[in-house]
């Protein structure tokens, strides 16, 4: 499974990502969208997660495909990033067809950056112009680290980020994974710089430093409050897949999560994750593919998780380390 030209997500033909971020406000917003609607699903395994539209991505639900998914920071608060973006496309004429009308589907995940060290004392939210900049500046490449929705995240021990990468299957099949990472746990091995997604790296992703030498002690107490912690991400692939096919690609990315982020999926975290089909290329096998697919998925989604952390870069006012402030190394082969 090697990456794809850009090892972003947006090697899975047809999709763009876009960002925008407020460094008073310590936040941000990334928007996945495609030229066409497509198939999305949702698998959720964190204990405090914050949605909206996710109801209608279950198998059985009328609406079959959306037109974008968000990402965002800002809490409960950050959930308007998808008003702003579903202004954004009526405007383009996209939207699910209710006679003359068009409404766009967007369903979004955030996270918990309200403690970040940002300014947060708004009179108007402002996350519905996140979500239509966002939009704006779509494209096939994006920046990762401390952008967008990974903007002023952290972890339980180091600076968060946003983080990407894709791998393309000998079937043909292209995987991408896009996460923000907000977690509670680590994605280094104690007290080192080695990250847990080491065994998947591919190059020097994330620095190449391998495995870590030996394990840690047992992990350390929870540094966060409940729904303070989150780690939300999108898997995508250019096979077509049926909505229920997307949810157990949506299901068998967690392993991801849990190889690259320890602890994962605490009654503290959001933990969630999206599937995207995009359908441009049908299953030659629906039995092997699907399962190339999952385990796909989640080296993807580990591999993006160390990238977000390893490409943070540091600011003013952080309350956390990056890693190459931590570990005294500039990041390379990101």
């Amino acid at each position: 499974m090697q990456p794809g030209p850009l090892n972003l997500i947006t090697d899975v033909a047809g999709l763009r990502v876009g960002q925008a971020q407020d460094e008073t406000l310590r936040s941000g917003v990334t928007v996945l969208t495609a030229d066409q609607p497509f198939t999305a699903a949702v698998h959720v395994m964190g204990g405090a997660p914050g949605t909206r539209e996710t109801d209608l991505l279950a198998p059985d639900r009328m609406v079959q495909a959306v037109d974008a998914l968000v990402l965002s920071g800002g809490s409960a608060f950050g959930l308007d990033a998808c008003s702003g973006v579903m202004d954004g496309l009526r405007a383009m004429g996209r939207g699910f067809a209710v006679g003359p009308a068009r409404v766009p589907i967007v369903p979004g995940a955030i996270l918990f950056d309200l403690l970040n060290g940002g300014q947060k004392d708004w009179t108007a939210n402002p996350y519905g112009a996140l979500g239509a900049a966002a939009l704006r500046a779509a494209d096939r490449r994006f920046a990762l680290g401390t952008a967008g929705a990974g903007f002023g995240a952290m972890t339980g021990t180091l600076k968060g980020g946003l983080g990407s990468a894709s791998c393309l299957l000998p079937s043909g099949l292209t995987v991408g994974a896009l996460v923000a990472v907000n977690a509670l746990g680590s994605a280094t091995v104690g007290e080192t710089g080695h990250f847990w997604a080491a065994p998947f790296e591919q190059g020097r992703e994330f620095g190449g430093l391998g495995p870590a030498p030996q394990m840690p002690l047992p992990a350390p107490l929870p540094t966060k409050r409940l729904g303070e912690a989150t780690t939300i991400a999108i898997v995508a692939t250019d096979a077509a897949l049926t909505k229920a096919q997307a949810h157990r690609l949506a299901v068998a990315a967690h392993d991801g999560m849990a190889r690259a982020l320890v602890p994962s999926h605490t009654p503290l975290d959001g933990d969630l994750v999206f599937a995207a089909a995009t359908g441009a290329r049908a299953l030659a096998d629906p039995v092997t593919d699907t399962f190339q697919l999952g385990h796909a998925a989640a080296t993807c989604l580990a591999r993006a998780i160390a990238r977000a952390v390893f490409l943070a870069r540091p600011m003013p006012g952080d309350l956390q380390p990056c890693w190459a402030v931590r570990f005294g190394q500039a990041p390379a082969g990101g």
